[in-house]
C-alpha cells in the first residue's frame, strides 16, 4: 500500500505502513505580488533563550531569511520527546555541515518553567546536539502563541501534554512550509530538508509514483527504524543508547519484553537492571511507545537474528 502526497509541485512517494505518521499540512504559499505570505507580520518576534544563555528574537534571528526545522520538545518527557529528538539527531548528521549554515535545527521547549538553559544545554548534550543545533526557552505565553502560529501546538489534557511530535519544516525566503511527522524515516526527512525546499521550483525535482520500485517488507526491521534506530545499533556500537546486537541473548526474554512495552514503570519500580541503564546513558529513559505484544514480539524475534554484540552491558 502506498500513498501519494503532493507537496508544492514536488510528488513525494511514502510507504503507508505501520501506523506511521505522514506528511500532514502543507501551509505556504504567496500573496498576489509574488512575496511570502508568512513574515513579519506573522511570525511572533518573542524574545527566547538558547541553551547557552544568549538572547535572540523568533523572527529576526531564527526565522528570517533560513530554511529551518523546528520542533517543540520538553525534558521531561517519558513519551516521544526523546525519541523525536533522537530522530533529529539521525537527521542532522545526514545533513552534516550544511547544518548551521544553511540549515537551522531548533528545538523549543513547552515547559520553560523547568527549563532553564542550563537544563536544555545538558539535554542537548546527551543527544550530541553542538552548538549549531539551538534548544530554546523563553516565557510560557510566547511559546505558546509560537506554538499555535507554527500549527504544533495542542491544547494540554488530561491525556495530552500540548505537544505532538511533528517537525516544522520551512523555508522562509521563498515561503514554502510544511509539518511532517518527526519520527519519519530520516533520509526521508534529511531529503525534505535538505533539497525540496531549495528545489521545489523545479518540476524534475521528484519522482512521480511510476518511477518509485516496490521494495522488500521486513515487518521486524520496519518496527526497528520506527522505534528504535534512532537511539540505538546492531552491531555498530554505542549511540545514544546501548548496541542491541545480540541483546536477545544477554537478557532475560520476560525482562527484554516487558522493558520495551513499559520502560516508565519500570525505572520507577527501581528494576536494578533499568535503573543501571539509566544511569550509564546520560539520565535519558527510554521513551514509551505503547507497542502491541504482537509488535514487541516481531520486533523481538528480529534482534533475534541480529550479530552478537561484542561489548558487554
Amino acid at each position: 500500500m502506498h500513498t501519494i502526497t503532493a507537496v508544492g509541485r514536488v510528488r513525494v512517494w511514502l510507504p503507508a505502513v505501520m501506523g506511521l505518521l505522514f506528511a500532514a499540512a502543507t501551509v505556504a504559499g504567496a500573496d498576489s505580488g509574488g512575496r511570502p505570505r508568512w513574515g513579519a507580520d506573522y511570525f511572533p518576534n518573542v524574545p527566547l533563550t538558547t541553551q547557552d544563555g544568549a538572547t535572540v528574537r523568533f523572527y529576526d534571528d531564527l526565522i528570517k531569511g533560513k530554511t529551518v526545522a523546528i520542533e517543540l520538545i520538553y525534558t521531561r518527557c517519558k513519551d516521544l520527546c526523546p525519541l523525536e529528538t533522537a530522530r533529529l539527531a539521525q537527521v542532522r548528521r545526514l545533513l552534516g555541515e550544511r547544518v548551521g549554515r544553511e540549515i537551522f535545527f531548533y528545538s523549543i521547549s513547552i515547559d520553560p518553567r523547568h527549563d532553564t538553559p542550563k537544563t536544555l544545554k545538558a539535554y542537548a548534550e546527551k543527544f550530541h546536539a553542538g552548538s549549531d543545533w539551538l534548544f530554546l526557552t523563553g516565557k510560557q505565553r510566547d511559546i505558546e502563541w509560537i506554538g499555535k502560529k507554527l500549527g504544533l501546538y495542542s491544547k494540554p489534557t488530561p491525556n495530552r501534554d500540548g505537544h505532538s511530535p511533528y517537525l516544522l519544516i520551512g523555508n522562509e525566503p521563498t515561503g514554502q512550509w510544511i509539518r511532517n511527522a518527526a519520527l519519519d524515516n530520516p533520509r526521508f526527512l534529511a531529503n525534505l530538508i535538505g533539497n525540496w525546499l531549495s528545489s521545489w521550483q523545479n518540476p524534475a525535482a521528484g519522482k512521480s509514483y511510476a518511477e518509485v520500485r516496490e521494495g522488500g517488507y521486513d515487518q521486524g526491521a520496519t518496527l526497528f527504524r520506527r522505534h528504535c534506530a534512532a537511539c540505538h545499533t546492531t552491531g555498530r556500537g554505542d549511540s545514544v543508547g546501548p548496541d542491541l546486537a545480540g541483546v536477545t541473548r544477554s537478557r532475560p526474554r520476560d525482562w527484554l519484553r516487558r522493558f520495551i512495552q513499559h520502560p516508565d514503570r519500570m525505572l520507577a519500580e527501581g528494576d536494578p537492571l533499568a535503573t543501571a541503564l539509566y544511569a550509564k546513558y546520560r539520565q535519558l529513559p527510554m521513551p514509551k511507545q505503547d507497542l502491541t505484544d504482537a509488535e514487541v514480539d516481531t520486533l523481538i524475534e528480529y534482534l533475534d537474528n541480529r550479530l552478537p554484540a561484542t561489548t558487554s552491558r
